[in-house]
C-alpha cells in the first residue's frame, strides 16, 4: 500500500494513462503495451524521491501548559509549610511573579518563544523552590538539636531573593523583547510613509 500511495506510482500511473489515451487515437500502434509500459517507467523515474515525515516535537505552550499544572502542585506544597515571616514574604513575591509569567495570555505566549526562559522558570518550579524549602525544613530540624549555629532562614532568604532576582531578569528580558519589537514596528511605519511620500 505504500508503494500504491507513493509519488513514483501517482506520477508513473499518470504517465501510463497517457499512454492509454495514444493507444487509443492509434499513435502507440502495435507496440502500445511498450508505450504504455515505458511511459510508466519514465513517470516513475522523474517523480520527487519521497520525503521522510519532520519529526514531531512538544510544542511550546503545551510545556507551559504542563509547568503550570507542576506549579500549582507547588502551591499546594508550600500552602502547608510553616516558614518565618521574613522567609515567607519573599516566597510570595517570588510565586506570584512566576505565575504572572505563566499566566495564559500574551506574556506566556511571549515566554514560549523563549526555550532558556521556559528551562528557567521549569527549573525553579521542579528543583530550585522545593529543594531551597525542603532544606531549610531538615536544617532547621538539627539546628534544634544544636543550638547556637547559624539559624537556617538566612540561607534559605538568600535562596529565595536570588531565584526571584533570577525571575525578575527573566520577566525584563521579555519586556526588552516587546520594546524592540515596538521600536522595530515604528521604523516600519516611519520608513513606509517617507516611501510612501516619496513614491508620490
Amino acid at each position: 500500500m505504500a508503494y500504491v500511495e507513493s509519488r513514483k506510482n501517482l506520477t508513473g500511473s499518470a504517465c501510463g494513462i497517457v499512454g492509454l489515451a495514444l493507444t487509443f487515437t492509434g499513435l502507440a500502434g502495435a507496440y502500445w503495451p511498450v508505450v504504455i509500459a515505458g511511459l510508466y517507467a519514465a513517470g516513475a523515474l522523474i517523480a520527487p524521491p519521497e520525503r521522510p515525515p519532520a519529526p514531531e516535537f512538544p510544542d511550546p505552550s503545551s510545556r507551559l501548559a504542563s509547568l503550570r499544572t507542576d506549579f500549582a502542585t507547588l502551591r499546594d506544597y508550600l500552602g502547608g509549610v510553616d516558614l518565618p515571616p521574613a522567609a515567607s514574604g519573599r516566597l510570595v513575591e517570588l510565586t506570584e511573579l512566576l505565575e504572572g509569567l505563566l499566566a495564559p495570555g500574551w506574556v506566556s505566549e511571549a515566554l514560549a518563544t523563549d526555550p532558556e526562559g521556559v528551562h528557567a522558570l521549569a527549573r525553579a518550579v521542579h528543583q530550585d523552590i522545593p529543594e531551597s524549602v525542603d532544606t531549610y525544613l531538615r536544617t532547621r530540624w538539627w539546628t534544634r538539636l544544636t543550638p547556637g549555629t547559624e539559624p537556617p532562614e538566612r540561607p534559605l532568604e538568600q535562596q529565595l531573593s536570588l531565584l526571584h532576582r533570577e525571575a525578575e531578569s527573566l520577566a525584563a528580558g521579555l519586556r526588552e523583547a516587546e520594546a524592540r519589537r515596538q521600536q522595530t514596528h515604528t521604523r516600519y511605519l516611519e520608513d513606509r510613509g517617507r516611501s510612501d511620500r516619496g513614491g508620490t
